[in-house]
């Protein structure tokens, strides 16, 4: 049996999550044993969000958001260490995501934020990182990575399934049955939770909507739901990855601006609007795409993942959108929805190890199967 660690920071910016993942027999067999996160602190949250567009010399700030952030992945590790009652010696790798803060693969390139260096000296366990850049040197988005891991986890030998991570993105993983002739695929259906947290973080001072209760106060509005869906991302065939290089708070922003003369709203972006009828409608258009995703994949029952899976109402607004198939969480899997996209850079960081590809060529479009990430070790090997 052996451990590794995978640490995700999400699109949200919210927290820094770690999973503990031992992989044993039989081969391939696997298992999250324990889950750990911390809240990005407040300075270093907006010096990301800042760091998402060109500034004054952000190649320095960059570097020193980077060093930043691996200090608090550093201290995610220990946490994992100790709840779990394991040396730091007794983990083969750890697989660290950093914070994307571009993400252009149309040209060739995407940018995570971390230094696996002082990761590594600090934890004294090697680190993965760097792990889509093969992928889109091999022509694909670099993204979703997940689906390789879903398929991994979560696929059944008779049942159709789809796995969706709610993350500040949403992604989605369809995974036909074992022995089925065709492929597992997936893709970035839009925003989740970044828009819905920068949105409630703007108008009530809180970081997110707990159970939706504050959208769930307010009503859909049709017209503004209407225009957001004509996005052209949208109507773009997958292979197809995104992020904050489209959907931030300026695209909001932009959208309710735009819909101002037709809508209930004039003058500056969201006046006279109700916020919470503007929280409701996100939570919709998540809905929505994502229940279009799921339906189009003929899934027969969906498990959710992501902090998206703590949102009551989103999530009852999502079983809506995807009926037929019931919707769920993995955690009727047996795997806590907060720790699968973390567990999901474990398992990538014991491929790179093992020198096997990461990455699926039909969820990226990538020429064919890569090895994923670079390597970082805090001494020589014996």
């Amino acid at each position: 049996m052996r451990r590794f660690i995978g640490l995700m920071s999400g699109t949200s910016i919210d927290a820094v999550d770690g999973a503990l993942l031992e992989i044993g027999e039989p081969p391939g067999a696997l298992r999250t044993t324990a889950f750990a996160s911390r809240p990005i602190p407040e300075d270093l949250r907006r010096e990301l969000e800042t760091l998402q567009s060109p500034g004054a010399d952000e190649l320095a700030r960059a570097a020193l958001a980077a060093n930043a952030l691996a200090g608090v992945y550093a201290d995610v590790v220990a946490d994992l260490l100790a709840g779990a009652g394991c040396p730091a010696a007794s983990v083969t790798a750890i697989g660290a995501h950093g914070q994307t803060v571009r993400h252009r693969p149309e040209l060739g390139y995407t940018i995570q934020l971390l230094q696996p260096a002082r990761l590594a000296e600090a934890c004294g366990i090697a680190v993965v990182c760097d792990l889509r850049a093969a992928d889109v040197a091999a022509g694909g988005q670099g993204a979703p990575l997940a689906p390789a891991f879903h398929a991994e986890a979560f696929r059944d030998a008779i049942e159709r399934r789809a796995v969706v991570n709610l993350g500040g993105i949403a992604n989605i993983s369809v995974l036909p049955a074992f022995g089925a002739s065709e492929p597992v695929t997936g893709f970035d259906t839009g925003p989740a939770n970044t828009l819905l947290d920068a949105w409630c973080r703007r108008h009530t001072g809180a970081d997110f909507d707990r159970d939706g209760d504050w959208a769930r106060g307010g009503k859909v509005d049709a017209a503004l739901l209407a225009n957001w869906l004509s996005e052209p991302y949208f109507a773009l065939a997958p292979p197809k990855s995104t992020g904050r290089d489209l959907f931030d708070p300026g695209w909001l922003d932009r959208s309710l601006t735009a819909g101002a003369v037709a809508g209930p709203a004039s003058g500056a972006p969201g006046t006279g609007r109700n916020p919470r009828d503007v929280q409701a409608t996100l939570v919709e258009l998540t809905a929505v795409t994502v229940g279009q995703a799921c339906r189009e994949s003929g899934a027969e029952r969906v498990f959710v993942c992501g902090g998206g899976a703590r949102n009551r109402f989103l999530m009852e607004r999502l079983a809506v959108n995807a009926a037929p198939a019931p919707v769920t969480t993995t955690q009727a899997l047996g795997v806590d929805p907060q720790a699968v996209e973390a567990a999901a850079f474990a398992w990538l960081a014991a491929r790179r190890i093992d020198g096997m590809a990461g990455n699926l060529a039909s969820v990226t479009g990538a020429r064919g199967p890569r090895v994923l990430g670079l390597l970082a070790e805090p001494r020589p090997r014996n």
